[in-house]
């Protein structure tokens, strides 16, 4: 066992003994129900949940757009993409938002102020100049952005795709929060994923990025990649700790050729092992945490005056389909194929391909595809998943203010379930709640399906907790 301590919210303990006791499949719970319980929702379903968003008129929204397009395909990809190098498909695309945009505000108007917005794919950065200012000013004729300085604008880069003028254009356009896709520095590994970025190229982008006085700056690591080894990866993070990101995603591989075709291309025989992965999460936890580094939670590390950090410690860090996030806004409108709206009472999925995405918004309809209205037994089991994921805690009085319910009657057998966990000192269980403890921070994920009126264990259609 390895403990490394830092703060009450950095600390974290892994276990192999206990890992493997709990190695299982289980959701992210980026949201709950996963989108795994989503059916089949039409645009009438959607139609009618938005009149919720539309009653909500005086609290802050945030929006969500997918760009699918990438340049060239990195062979470790599970994202829903189109790889190709004609920017015109993309001048196409951004018609069809429009049109989306349009149908969105006639549900809901624009009264809400957009607090959080964030461009994900894909790669955004496949965008022109021209096309990038086009989609801002898009947004900003069909929903109420803000210049508020509270305001958290962040948008994916991919380093190959963008230079310092990008990085201006896109503070110009009121981003303030930019998240590179690093995955590895080690030239080894990136050839082996088809994704060349040096780390000349990214200390470059991340000084402009602080001249430019972008707010902060985030990095996406993967560990588990074809060729990765303990030597290789200490370097990766020695190099990441140089350029000291505010934010570090440090994602698990998962090798899953079946479903993803792209991975195909990856030599399984350079996977590392199981043990190999282990020991690597060992390592970036330690030399994170040495460096000042938070573990907030799954694969997020943060430094101390990250108001993700900041949030936790206040009990007020949130999850949704892009991560952990802060509590600025509780309804998210997805925008673009594959997103995904998420609202207080329904979920509501646009088609994954851009021919049907087309259809339905030529046919003059919103692009949904599927979906789910909530019932009351979900936003009950959200109201203990998500504060456990988010911040490691939950409050039995509060659950029951919130539900005028009580929690201990409710799930009496849910917290049966927890006595072994309890036992192996994963989590405590009091008279007044559930509090996660450091070595329970690795399996937190097995805490929150205790709770999972859906989860199926024999399912192989998640990832490994570890």
């Amino acid at each position: 066992m390895a403990y490394f301590p830092a703060t009450q919210f950095g600390a974290i303990q892994w276990d192999k003994a206990l890992i493997d006791k709990y190695d299982t499949r289980g959701p992210r719970y980026t949201s709950y129900p996963t989108a795994a319980q989503f059916v089949p929702f039409s645009a009438e379903d959607y139609s009618r949940c938005l009149t919720q968003v539309k009653a909500r008129a005086l609290e802050p929204l945030s929006l969500y757009v997918h760009i699918p397009f990438c340049q060239d395909i990195c062979y470790y990809c599970a994202c829903n993409k189109v790889v190709t190098r004609k920017t015109d498909m993309a001048e196409t695309y951004l018609g069809y938002l429009e049109k989306e945009m349009a149908l969105i505000h006639q549900q809901i108007g624009d009264k809400r102020k957009v607090t959080q917005l964030h461009l994900g794919g894909g790669t955004p950065t496949f965008l022109t100049a021209g096309q990038l200012t086009r989609l801002v000013h898009s947004l900003s004729r069909y929903f109420q952005l803000t210049e508020s300085a509270t305001r958290e604008y962040s948008i994916e880069i991919d380093p190959r795709t963008v230079s310092r003028d990008t990085l201006a254009l896109l503070k110009g356009l009121g981003f303030n929060r930019i998240s590179f896709g690093i995955q590895d520095f080690s030239p080894d590994v990136q050839q082996a994923i088809n994704r060349i970025n040096s780390f000349k190229m990214v200390s470059g982008l991340v000084s402009a990025a602080r001249d430019y006085g972008f707010a902060a700056i985030n990095f996406d690591l993967i560990y588990g990649l074809p060729k990765q080894t303990l030597e290789n990866m200490q370097h990766t993070l020695e190099q990441v700790i140089e350029l000291k990101p505010a934010r570090i995603a440090f994602y698990n591989y998962a090798h899953l050729p079946d479903r993803f075709s792209s991975q195909r291309a990856i030599d399984r025989m350079t996977l590392p092992s199981a043990e190999q992965k282990l020991d690597m999460l060992n390592m970036i936890s330690r030399m994170l945490t040495d460096a000042g580094y938070l573990y907030i939670g799954m694969d997020h590390f943060v430094l101390p005056d990250d108001e993700l950090a900041i949030a936790q410690q206040h009990g007020r860090l949130q999850r949704n389909f892009q991560g952990y996030s802060t509590a600025r806004a509780h309804d998210l409108i997805g925008l673009g194929m594959s997103s995904i709206t998420c609202c207080h009472g329904f979920f509501a999925q646009n088609h994954k391909q851009l021919d049907q995405y087309y259809a339905a918004l030529d046919a003059g309809m919103l692009a949904t595809e599927k979906g789910l209205e909530v019932n009351e037994d979900d936003l009950k089991r959200r109201g203990a998943i998500m504060p456990l994921i988010s911040n490691l805690k939950l409050s039995f009085k509060e659950w029951n203010r919130q539900f005028n319910d009580d929690f201990i009657h409710y799930f009496a057998e849910e917290l049966e379930k927890l006595q072994p966990m309890q036992a192996d000192r994963l989590l405590e269980i009091t008279a007044t709640g559930i509090e996660v403890l450091p070595a329970g921070r690795a399996m937190i994920r097995n805490i929150c399906m205790a709770f999972d009126a859906y989860h199926d264990a024999d399912s192989g259609r998640f990832s490994k907790v570890i």
